[in-house]
């Protein structure tokens, strides 16, 4: 008794749930309305086809045929076909509507979700529920939603017309339904499950793809072709099965339909036969009551699968809903960043990932308008300081201070806008070397502009030998280029946000010895009078450093100047032996 109440329970949340996500999409009410008008128009001219064509045989038999008769089963035909028609496309139209405006939200939201869920989710699988998840709510909507509607007016009028006409023979029909109806509902049920077990598989198969796609030259690389095929094929037999699974559900269903069909009409036939040959009906009105059957049944078929979509339709509103319920990174803070060259301060600082301490109670002030560099061994949490300043993640206790204020409380978009940030990685977006170097700024920048900071990056000379100039094309994450160039595009990126604080991680890495003393001289009229954060393994980069800080497993150490550390501290001792060539004794 429990279980069917919590079905129930759990069937009118699901309901709920997918109108809400309909009416939040605010379709255009007028054409909704529009579309609903001619569709009952459609049904009407349906329902009444069967009246004409019954005194349409009836006049046939006594050979008294009427024009007007025939005018009007034309008009009627006419009328059902362009309301048809009309009402097709205005349903397409609202369908496609919701679906641009869930996908809207969708997208909106997904770009400020926080970092941690990108973390956990791989990007094919958020992908697959802006495209497929929304696809499904697309295809109940314009193909199953309005033929359910004008198939149950259908049923409605059918039925109603038949008592009239003949109250024994709708008898018949009638019962078939409740029957048919107790048998389909158990299969549709399991065919929800299906179909959410389908999208979540799915997901994972984009997610998959997604990630071999994007990093296709690893996968070269280390010959992982077959470890990657057989992988897929993985995925691909999984969506096989749930496929099988559903088709076997689909199985029963339509043969199962049609049998009921058949069997009503072979009933119908044989019995209205008979009550014509006795003059208990007319040979018209057999016809009619056929015609209605078919009106009756087919609505009820559609009805079946409209049945079967909104199943579907309602896993996939679960995981949009998923996505949508979640919550965004922090926009109420309305404090602005008014004075951005001002002491940042670490504050007993903590932080762990996945229940592993990668920050540990670290405190540390770094000077406004100074460069602190970060050194250590590799894992040390040195990049998960960038992303804590960058607010990608919060801390598990203690503060980030600008001045006497914590950064969290400053408005989101105000406190990145301060910071310019060049990665290891040097990141860019497809697209021209043009869009990739004023990429997120939001207001007019000159040509001039962009041609000054590719100069400052020590970029223009490779850009402007190149045929297309800042117009070429950097290609899928920008492959078209070394990692050198990458590496000075972004440098430009940041060059020309021209940001208050800079965070320069391992920003010359790629370069080669020419090019990083050039960039290292471009960095350095860029780096005068901001507040610099630089993490190097190559100590040839930070000996000037204002302040550098030695961070081991989550901790700092030691802090000083090159000299300084190279007296205190042994690891940086023993780094700096390692990399120069002379010892320091």
């Amino acid at each position: 008794m429990e279980s069917k109440v919590t079905k129930k329970s759990q069937s009118s949340t699901n309901w709920r749930s997918f109108w809400q996500l309909l009416k939040e999409a605010n379709p255009p009410k007028w054409i909704f309305i529009l579309a609903i008008v001619l569709s009952l128009i459609e049904t009407g001219a349906g329902l009444i086809v069967p009246l004409f064509t019954k005194n349409l045989v009836d006049q046939l038999a006594a050979s008294a045929l009427e024009t007007s008769l025939i005018v009007l089963l034309a008009s009627a035909f006419i009328i059902q076909t362009i309301s048809s028609g009309f009402s097709f496309y205005f349903m397409t139209y609202i369908g496609e509507s919701i679906v641009a405006s869930i996908r809207k939200r969708l997208w909106k939201q997904i770009l400020h979700l926080p970092i941690p869920f990108f973390d956990k989710h791989q990007s094919g699988e958020t992908m697959s529920r802006l495209t497929q998840d929304t696809n499904i709510v697309k295809t109940l909507i314009t193909q199953h939603m309005i033929t359910f509607l004008t198939g149950l007016i259908s049923i409605i009028g059918a039925v109603s017309i038949l008592l009239m006409i003949d109250w024994k023979m709708t008898l018949i029909m009638i019962i078939s339904v409740p029957i048919s109806i107790g048998l389909i509902m158990p299969l549709g049920q399991k065919m929800y499950k299906i179909s959410k077990a389908t999208q979540d598989e799915m997901a994972d198969f984009s997610g998959n793809l997604g990630r071999v796609l994007t990093d296709i030259r690893l996968v070269k690389a280390y010959h992982a072709e077959n470890a990657e095929k057989a992988r897929g094929e993985k995925g691909i037999k999984h969506l096989f099965q749930f496929g099988l699974r559903e088709a076997r559900i689909q199985a029963i269903i339509s043969p199962f339909m049609t049998f009921v069909m058949m069997l009503v009409l072979v009933i119908l036939i044989g019995y209205g036969g008979v009550r014509v040959a006795s003059g208990d009906l007319t040979a018209g009105s057999l016809v009619a009551i056929i015609i209605y059957m078919f009106q009756i049944i087919v609505p009820f078929t559609q009805m079946a699968s409209f049945f079967t979509a909104f199943q579907k339709a309602i896993g996939a509103t679960e995981r949009i809903q998923g996505i949508l319920s979640l919550n965004n990174e922090p926009s109420e803070q309305t404090l602005l960043v008014e004075d951005p060259a001002q002491n940042l301060t670490f504050q007993n600082l903590s932080f762990s990932y996945k229940e592993n301490p990668i920050i540990k109670n670290i405190n540390l002030t770094l000077p406004a308008g100074k460069t602190t560099a970060f050194v250590g061994p590799s894992g040390g949490g040195k990049t998960t300081l960038f992303a804590l300043l960058e607010r990608f993640y919060e801390p598990d206790s203690g503060l980030i201070r600008l001045g006497e204020t914590n950064i969290k409380d400053f408005n989101l978009r105000s406190w990145r806008s301060q910071i310019g940030y060049v990665s290891q990685e040097s990141p860019l977006m497809s697209g021209s070397i043009k869009d990739n170097i004023i990429y997120g700024i939001e207001r007019t920048v000159s040509n001039q502009e962009i041609v000054e900071a590719a100069k400052l990056a020590h970029a223009a000379e490779f850009i402007e030998r190149l045929p297309d100039g800042y117009e070429t094309e950097v290609g899928e994450r920008g492959m078209k280029l070394s990692g050198g160039q990458r590496q000075r595009i972004a440098i430009a990126r940041a060059i020309i946000r021209n940001p208050k604080i800079l965070l320069l991680d391992e920003a010359t890495s790629n370069l080669d010895s020419a090019s990083e003393h050039l960039v290292q001289r471009a960095l350095q009229q860029l780096m005068d009078g901001r507040t610099t954060l630089m993490i190097a393994h190559r100590l040839s980069t930070i000996v000037d450093a204002d302040q550098i800080a030695v961070v081991e497993a989550g901790t700092i150490t030691g802090t000083g100047t090159h000299s300084e550390l190279l007296e205190t501290h042994s690891l940086y001792r023993e780094l700096a032996e390692q990399q120069f060539e002379h010892s320091f004794n």
